[in-house]
């Protein structure tokens, strides 16, 4: 199998979009550097000159770049930027793909600008190995993507240092991806030199030179992936800094230091726009269960005298009754006391609360018990409990794979354990053996396989033999193979890696019968497969590692056996089986979000509403911009929405619910965009409680109702479509623009002066002059702009002159190229949008080619009832799963309103083929006006999110869906609508 890339993700593209526009204006080129120690010998160019990036633009134009990026994603501005300091942050959620992100990043910079030469620092062997296999299968899809442009990557090996030169001679992309304890020491005294790093180090091979040197002059720009462990020290960030980045691009889902913002896709985001999986948590708590002396440490506190620990333990009421509750105690404390005098209790007088961080414990006087955070004692045995979270990740993998193996889709399910013994032992004379967790699985595998309900899974299978078949573990192992507990960062780990990341596609193939995987600490981090499913966390104490970590193993989209990705809740959802409570999880993991990603659950910032898309007089958009952001903002503090430092009060939530927000009169026309935001801010983190899940059924009545068969008639049919448009009028329209709002300013040089006041509190630049100089007449190779503009129009030769010819602006070209270039290509694809849906036509494919009603019978659909659902009387399911808050909204109507008689949410596999994309309506309606006569409706409804709003390619898909449905002839009205009061009153007339 091969894994597919999808070049056409908008928000992986407004991510690239992102980084590029930071150097907008930057001329594309070449620039040599003269390496003159090498005396002429310098590989196979056999030349003095090597090949570097240089940036021609000063600090106050990026800065303006980035504070035009940060608006039109809708982040807070950067208010100046230190001269040749460069540090940009791009936030993306863990599954979202930022390995594939930045480096389709890598070539988009080298197209637009000519930079060339680029290191991936990484923290761990394990995140080096995943990045170079993303190089490894990401090198057709480049390529094809890029006209073969040539590139070379390679893993800094010290022992290849040949492979230094050619990264600073090559005219071509050079990829070095390096970690960073490679790089880390460093000495400047001459006598510890055989102490640093060899690339630190002198080295005969390089004529004398240190490899850093090399690197250093070709000015790399510097991508940092996971920086939150790359760059946290002193030393590290000395290392960085020793690479002489000409910029630093920081790719993380947790920056905990923060530099410039341009581009952030958080948890939520992600989550609601269907770009990870959607997370469910089962789990299994202990109730009625007191006949031992439950204790569990929660938490200790030192902060002031005495030292006091939280304990949840069962206390008995004034009636008599035992519960389980949190209390407080301090040294000397009875708990015998503390429990209302329940005999399990007598000798439990604490003696100890020690708080040293990593290792709290509260110990007794009388008893060997010590309690250590998190981990409980008295309670149910700890290993019934986990016996039944291997029964249920086996039964949750066997139910996914009866809907998911029709579809192509291999599921795969992952044990977190802590010891490698618990899965596999080996006996005296060294014999591998199972350990208590593969006897478990192995049990448990075997009972749930022979039910009725998976024969279709196991046809032509031996029953006995399979249940060893399916499950392996990855762990590091010593020389004699012999598996063994890791950090995961030794040489073994390194051997384990490479086997899981050469194994990754394989794994997702039916071929391959694993599918149950066991790891400690090999799969912890850099590693995912988008066909995990289930995640099951068997450790045997409160486990060190973070949430996002574990889940993130499992969150990026599944994919079928074609290697292409598939979208939708309905497949892609995630299932957590924790050793905790669903709410225990839950607020932890909200936790680790709030104080690892900076998202401010339930506050409302000056920033939010700046990047709202407005529709211009004249057909373009505009962003609200901060000024007015911040009006919308202290009219929300006004209005009793938010207090002073923005937390969302109830009364917005209400207003929200009410549709009654109050927004400021100038704003009235953006009060759907501002409404979107406010109610995503006033949502928590979506996660799913697994109990709640339900699989939904057909409503026969609706279904076999013939009414609704003839709805479904009128709007099943496929058509193709045909694009024409005038190129004349394309000319004339791009001419008219281009003569109209063409303005390309001329590159200049930057002077500035600055005194230095030296004081006892350091010293401080006080700038005291500071002008540009134009440079006119500069003499370099023009770029080939007709091939340029061919690349990214997709127009003829032809077309290209007679724009450019007849809009009279080509004396622009020599005063700034790569400007001139930019802002043509940008007005050109803008009138081409226009006038492809403008001369799109569709085209009926015939009466054989239409999508089955009986699709909805072989499509099973789930719905989370505390979530996601409601139950309906007209729509073709038991139930109505819907998306969002708009969806729901609509869908009470159509269920409340006596004039709509039956209705259906218009299932993924929907869809009509357009030129930027397939499109999936929302609904199918059905209303009855009168009794006799009947309309029939495919509705789009408005987004709730800002991603939506008045964007251009949403527009079009809508305008196509029009054409689609008027080409079908069967008098189906399609509508884009925002309000269904507003769309009932106009539709629905009784005479």
């Amino acid at each position: 199998m091969k894994l597919k890339f999808d070049k056409n993700l908008e928000y992986q593209q407004q991510a690239i979009a992102s980084v590029v526009d930071l150097f907008r204006g930057q001329t594309p080129m070449h620039t040599n550097f003269t390496v003159s120690a090498y005396n002429g010998q310098i590989g196979l160019f056999d030349t003095e000159n090597g090949i570097g990036n240089r940036l021609e633009l000063d600090e106050e134009e990026i800065l303006k770049n980035l504070q035009e990026v940060q608006l039109r994603n809708g982040l807070p501005q950067t208010k100046f930027l230190k001269a040749g300091e460069y540090d940009f942050d791009i936030e993306m959620e863990t599954g979202t793909g930022k390995t594939y992100v930045y480096l389709r990043t890598i070539f988009e910079l080298h197209k637009n600008y000519g930079f060339s030469k680029f290191i991936i620092v990484v923290p761990s062997i394990a995140i080096k190995e995943g990045v170079y296999k993303t190089l490894q299968i990401t090198e057709e899809h480049f390529k094809e993507l890029y006209d073969n442009t040539i590139y070379h990557y390679f893993i800094y090996d010290s022992s290849k240092l040949e492979q230094v030169r050619s990264f600073a001679v090559s005219d071509n992309i050079e990829i070095m991806v390096i970690n960073i304890d490679a790089f880390r020491k460093s000495f400047t005294d001459p006598t510890k030199e055989n102490k640093a790093n060899i690339i630190h180090r002198t080295n005969d091979r390089l004529n004398g030179m240190k490899p850093i040197e090399l690197i250093q002059e070709t000015r790399p720009i510097v991508i940092i992936d996971e920086p939150q462990s790359v760059d946290t020290t002193p030393k590290a960030k000395e290392a960085i800094k020793s690479l002489n980045p000409l910029c630093i691009l920081r790719y993380s889902a947790t920056h905990v230091e923060r530099h410039n913002l341009v581009y952030k896709l958080d948890a939520v985001d992600s989550y609601n726009l269907g770009l990870v999986k959607q997370i469910e948590v089962a789990g299994f708590t202990t109730k009625d269960y007191h006949n031992k002396a439950y204790l569990k440490l929660l938490s200790v506190d030192n902060k002031k005298s005495p030292i006091t620990a939280k304990i949840e333990m069962d206390v008995k009421d004034r009636k008599g009754v035992v519960k389980r509750k949190a209390v407080t105690v301090k040294r000397g404390d009875d708990l015998y006391e503390k429990s209302g005098g329940r005999d399990v209790y007598e000798g439990y007088i604490v003696s100890e609360i020690y708080c040293e961080e990593g290792n709290e414990y509260v110990a007794f006087t009388s008893k060997p018990d010590i309690l250590r955070i998190g981990k409980a004692i008295g309670d149910v045995d700890d290993l019934a409990i986990k016996e039944q979270m291997i029964r249920k990740t086996i039964e949750e993998h066997l139910d996914k794979e009866l809907v998911l193996n029709k579809l192509g889709i291999k599921v795969l399910s992952l044990f977190f354990i802590d010891r490698v013994a618990n899965y596999r032992y080996y006996d005296e004379n060294g014999n591998p053996q199972k350990g208590i967790y593969a006897k478990l699985f192995e049990k448990h595998y075997k009972d749930l396989i022979r039910l009725p309900k998976y024969n279709t899974l196991f046809k032509d299978i031996d029953l006995d033999t399979a249940a060893e078949e399916v499950h392996n573990g990855y762990f590091s192992a010593d020389k004699k193979g012999v598996l063994k507990d890791t950090s995961g960062s030794t040489q073994d780990d390194e051997d384990t890696y490479n086997l899981i990341m050469k194994d990754k596609e394989r794994l997702l193939s039916f071929d391959t019968k694993l599918r149950f995987i066991f790891s400690h600490s090999a799969l912890r981090e850099g590693w995912d497969n988008p066909n995990v499913f289930q995640i099951c966390t068997l450790n045997e104490t409160q486990s060190e590692v973070k949430k996002r970590q574990e889940i993130g193993r499992g969150l990026r989209l599944c994919v079928n056996q074609e290697g292409e990705r598939q979208y939708g809740s309905f497949i892609n959802t995630l299932t957590v089986i924790a050793n905790e409570s669903y709410e225990e999880f839950a607020a932890k993991l909200q936790k680790e979000y709030e104080t690892e990603s900076g998202i401010r659950f339930g506050i409302i910032e000056s920033h939010l509403f700046a990047n709202i898309p407005v529709k211009q007089v004249d057909g373009s958009v505009k962003y609200l911009g901060q000024e007015a952001s911040e009006t919308i903002f202290k009219a929300f503090l006004n209005n009793g929405y938010i207090n002073e430092s923005g937390e969302v009060q109830y009364k917005l939530k209400n207003d929200i619910k009410d549709n009654k927000l109050n927004v400021p009169e100038e704003y009235e026309h953006v009060r759907a965009e501002i409404t979107a935001l406010a109610r995503k801010v006033c949502s928590g983190l979506n996660i799913r409680n697994n109990s709640d899940k339900k699989t939904i059924k057909l409503n026969k009545q609706v279904y076999l109702d013939p009414e609704f068969k003839e709805l479904w008639n009128r709007i099943k049919y496929k058509t193709t479509y045909s694009v024409d448009f005038d190129s004349e009028k394309l000319i004339e329209e791009c001419c008219k623009e281009m003569q109209r709002s063409l303005f390309v300013s001329s590159p200049k040089l930057i002077y500035t002066k600055a005194g230095l006041d030296i004081s006892a509190g350091g010293i401080e630049a006080k700038e005291s002059d500071r002008y540009a100089v134009v440079l006119d007449n500069q003499k370099e190779t023009l770029p080939d702009i007709i091939a340029y503009l061919q690349n990214e129009t997709n127009l003829t030769r032809k077309t290209i002159v007679e724009i450019l010819i007849r809009s009279k602006t080509l004396h622009l070209f020599k005063k700034n190229p790569q400007k001139y270039m930019e802002q043509v290509s940008q007005i050109i694809t803008a009138k081409m949008r226009n006038m492809i849906v403008d001369g799109i036509k569709y085209t009926k494919i015939g009466d054989d080619e239409y999508y089955a009603q009986e699709l909805f019978e072989s499509e099973e659909l789930i719905g989370y009832l505390s979530k996601n659902m409601m139950a309906s009387k007209k729509s073709v399911y038991e139930y109505v799963v819907y998306d969002s808050a708009t969806e729901e909204r609509f869908a009470r109507s159509f269920e409340n309103n006596s004039k709509v008689k039956l209705y259906a949410k218009l299932p993924g596999w929907f869809t009509i083929p357009t030129p930027l994309g397939s499109y999936n309506p929302d609904w199918a309606v059905l209303i009855d006006v009168d009794g006799k006569d009947k309309l029939y409706f495919v509705l789009e409804t408005k987004a709730d999110t800002m991603f939506d709003a008045l964007r251009p390619t949403e527009r079009a898909k809508i305008e196509c869906g029009k054409k689609h449905f008027e080409a079908l002839g069967t008098e189906v009205g399609f509508e884009d609508i925002d309000s269904f009061e507003g769309f009932i009153e106009e539709k629905v007339v009784v005479k």
